[in-house]
């Protein structure tokens, strides 16, 4: 078993904390770009807001 701190890492494009690998990100990790649903939300919410205003 691998310690956590093994794990590859990778800052979230939104709040910018590492977070690390998790086995159901096993075959999407290249995919993966933020920690969490919340941050997920917020990017897709702060694009809407840019595209009303421009």
């Amino acid at each position: 078993m691998r310690r956590k701190s093994d794990l590859p890492q990778k800052d979230c494009a939104q709040c910018g904390r590492p977070f690390a690998w998790r086995k159901k990100w096993e075959k999407v990790w290249d995919e993966v770009r933020y920690c969490s649903d919340r941050c997920r939300a917020d990017a897709r919410r702060g694009r809407k807001a840019e595209g009303r205003d421009g």
